[in-house]
């Protein structure tokens, strides 16, 4: 009865939100972008609950703390340095000033302008699509057995209540509502993991204890060095740093993620934001992970063979109160619904702005877009949520593949590119197309032909990581060897960085 009335508290609260966040949401800009007035707590927020989901927290923390030990929390130290820390610094500020100046409020469209080239935008705006509903019907998945463990009731239902609450805060708020509920969600996410690491560590005999048993468990199908699993970096140091860079450096390329700079208010949200989400990161990803080392310790009560590896955490959590079971849910629900409403907000102002509106729709204005984006919220939502049913109910394994691999292909399509177009006026746009062609290929093609790849780049993740990577050296090669970007259209472009603002001596002394 806890746990239902608690959840009722919270799904009352989100929906609240939502219909409070109404009159910031009658045009594009205030339904997709809140207006550009977003400040560093509710942006900060926003970015961390976006980038965690049940994903990490049942999937990646269990997978990755069972392969690597406690060595599997450098994943979660690389996620607050890498993707939260230096995305910040490196993309936070020159992505917010040239996506007001070129007035573009998703990514392809941003490509378009940028670039000067319509087809560069709906290429974009496909790559998104393809590849953000998969990764959106992975959020439902982390859910199941931790409401089977609660509640004892089908998963079905879980999915079918998350999507419907998701939908109606969405529509109804817009990003406004989303960042909002982000807010509320990142603190449920940040008191949750702390709570529940001590009272995990706590039925183990304390940390001490917990550590001296993990450096005791033999696998010998990983590793036959003693204590492999409490050292400082695993049985498996290289698959580790792959994992690190596509969960850390995937941020930079992501739509989602990088859609929440064009929303940033000021100068100092940028700086507060800066340190907030970095630690919030290091916090909700550091602990999942850190709590998925341990979960060895748990080894007689689970059957990862015949269970997968999301049974871990779930199993880790059973034996908890029943009030932090609840706790439990409600920041696995948080996580997801959190991620959820980005990725739906991403994907349905994508399709609308930048295929629909000038493709088929010439002459749409304002009310119409927005009207078009809460259509097919509707619709990603529900696409994502079947899919997800086909997946418990049939146990389609293609659709957990397409999930596996989204973010390399979405990352490695867009992060080089995206990078260098904020820092350099010589990215060309044959250099973009081939990125985008190159890392959409490769992690299709690593679902078809993976026996054929070496074998390091086998596991999705790997190719992933080698596909950010990669765009990195091939767009300053293309860009060498391709014509150059029209001058005015570039000069244009980069006009904004040299704009005159005045700041107070705090800032930047006079002469």
């Amino acid at each position: 009865m806890l746990k239902v009335i608690l959840l009722v508290i919270y799904f009352a609260v989100l929906v609240g939100i939502g219909l409070y966040c109404r009159k910031h949401a009658t045009d594009v800009d205030g339904f997709v972008l809140g207006g550009r007035s977003v400040g560093p707590w509710l942006t900060a927020f926003a970015y961390g609950t976006s980038y965690f989901s049940a994903v990490v927290f049942v999937g990646y923390a269990g997978q990755f703390g069972w392969r690597f030990g406690i060595a599997a929390t450098w994943a979660g130290i690389g996620n607050a340095i890498i993707g939260s820390l230096m995305a910040w610094a490196v993309l936070g500020r020159r992505t917010r000033i040239m996506s007001q100046h070129l007035d573009s409020a998703t990514m392809p469209q941003f490509f378009g302008k940028r670039f000067g080239s319509n087809p560069l935008k709906i290429g974009a705006s496909v790559i998104i699509f393809i590849f953000l509903i998969p990764y959106t019907a992975s959020l439902y998945n982390g859910l199941s057995r931790l409401f089977g463990m609660a509640f004892n009731i089908d998963y079905s239902v879980c999915i079918i209540l998350m999507a419907v609450l998701t939908a109606i805060y969405v529509i109804a708020g817009g990003y406004m509502a989303t960042a909002i509920n982000d807010f509320i969600q990142g603190i449920i996410m940040l008191v949750g993991i702390v709570t529940i690491i001590g009272a995990v560590l706590a039925s183990k005999g304390g940390f001490m204890a917990a550590l001296d048993g993990l450096g005791r468990i033999t696998d010998e199908t990983v590793s036959t060095t003693p204590g492999i699993f409490n050292s400082f970096l695993g049985p498996d140091p290289l698959n580790l740093i792959f994992v690190v860079i596509l969960t850390s450096l995937g941020t930079w390329g992501l739509p989602q993620m990088v859609q929440k700079f064009y929303a940033i208010k000021d100068e100092s949200a940028i700086k507060k934001g800066t340190i907030i989400s970095t630690v919030f990161a290091l916090v909700v990803a550091g602990g999942s992970y850190f709590l998925g080392g341990f979960g060895r310790l748990f080894s007689d009560q689970v059957d990862v063979t015949a269970n997968g590896f999301d049974s871990i955490i779930p199993t880790m959590l059973s034996g908890l109160s029943p009030m932090l079971i609840a706790l439990v849910v409600i920041l696995v629900l948080s996580a997801s619904m959190s991620t959820l409403s980005s990725l739906v907000i991403a994907s349905s102002s994508t399709l609308t702005i930048d295929f629909i509106k000038d493709t088929f729709i010439k002459d749409m204005d304002e009310k119409k877009q927005v009207l078009y984006i809460r259509a097919l919220i509707v619709v990603f939502i529900a696409i994502s949520a079947v899919l997800a049913l086909i997946q418990y109910k049939s146990n389609v394994t293609f659709i957990a593949q397409l999930m596996g691999i989204s973010w390399g292909a979405l990352a490695g399509a867009f992060l080089a590119p995206f990078m260098y177009s904020l820092y350099g006026k010589w990215v060309s746009r044959a250099s973009c197309w081939v990125c985008f062609i190159f890392s959409s290929v490769l992690m299709v093609a690593n679902i078809f032909f993976r026996s054929s790849f070496p074998a390091v780049m086998q596991s999705p993740i790997n190719c992933g990581a080698i596909a950010m990577l990669a765009g990195l050296v091939i767009v300053p090669i293309v860009s060498a060897f391709t014509p150059k970007p029209e001058k005015t259209l570039v000069d244009g472009a980069f006009a904004c960085y040299d704009k005159e603002t005045t700041v107070s001596q705090k800032t930047a002394l006079g002469k």
